[in-house]
């Protein structure tokens, strides 16, 4: 295969992608030379701390904003493209809706838009929200109106779909739910944008993660390939062991206690393991396990401050 053909295959699998992109708010860097691509049938979680940019490089793709350099394209072609719009569904954090209207109605208006959408009881099969059909949108909860924005998203049967933040404000119960239908539409082919706070979501869900700070891309990878750029693993135990001393030895990056268990992320487990056994010969319940996906985080987002 040349150059080209590689190219070309390259674009099929591409969904949208960012080149280059650069955003200035006055001083502010929004984003700085930003490559990003979603790649089709995937789900890429966007990691990053608050003004990491995350909702500059979203807005770039829907074409909300246009970046001061570089380029962006969604479906092949250009973010304000109507034909290549119909093909979406966005679920933002701040969403304002028609406060009188029902679920039911809202899912079968915005269901209109699109060629070949789900019928609004397909949409509320998906996204388990049929209780809520019936209910005026200004009189749900809080979690509820995230149910409501999740099932509009999703009806015009996306082929990419934008996720910011979709389970702030749910309880476990409706993230699970949300979390089933994700699964469902990635199995159906859809690819899916996620940005969340709650990186065990990023770890359940995800194909492909990037995190960003200061609008840059700092990683990017399989979410075990992020975790393995910081090699950190997580120890706990049971011991009456002071905090402040065991934080001061070599190799402890972070020590806590939650009530009787101690907590360490250490960067060579072994030494550490030894030593905590022989400063405390009561200890009880000893956990060894790799870092996860929020340790790695914290140090990536860290050493980019």
């Amino acid at each position: 295969m040349d150059s080209q053909e590689r190219s070309q295959a390259l674009d099929v699998n591409c969904v949208a992608q960012l080149k280059g992109c650069t955003k200035h708010y006055g001083k502010t860097v929004a984003l700085d030379g930003i490559d990003l691509e979603v790649r089709r049938g995937e789900l890429l979680a966007v990691l990053g701390p608050n003004g990491a940019g995350k909702s500059t490089a979203i807005a770039v793709w829907l074409g909300l904003i246009e970046p001061d350099t570089g380029s962006a394209t969604l479906m092949g072609g250009s973010p304000l493209d109507v034909e290549r719009r119909r093909r979406i569904g966005v679920m933002m954090q701040d969403v304002e809706m028609a406060p009188g209207m029902r679920v039911r109605e809202l899912i079968d208006q915005t269901a209109s838009y699109y060629g070949d959408p789900l019928t609004v009881d397909e949409t509320l099969t998906l996204t388990q929200t049929t209780r809520l059909a019936a209910r005026i949108y200004n009189k749900l909860s809080g979690g509820q109106k995230r149910q409501a924005q999740f099932a509009v998203a999703v009806c015009g049967r996306p082929e990419l779909l934008f996720l910011d933040e979709p389970t702030a404000g749910l309880d476990v119960h409706a993230r699970e739910v949300m979390w089933k239908a994700i699964r469902r539409l990635l199995k159906e082919g859809c690819s899916i944008v996620l940005t969340t706070h709650y990186l065990e979501e990023a770890e359940a869900l995800a194909d492909r993660v990037v995190v960003l700070a200061k609008g840059q891309v700092i990683a990017t990878g399989s979410v075990d390939e992020v975790r393995s750029l910081v090699a950190r693993t997580s120890i706990s135990c049971k011991s009456q062991l002071d905090v402040e001393l065991v934080r001061s030895w070599t190799g402890v990056v972070e020590a806590s206690r939650d009530e009787e268990r101690l907590r360490l992320i250490v960067i060579d487990a072994e030494p550490i393991v030894r030593r905590l056994l022989e400063a405390d010969q009561q200890l009880t319940h000893l956990e060894v396990r790799q870092a996860g996906l929020a340790e790695a985080f914290t140090e990536l987002t860290k050493e980019a401050a």
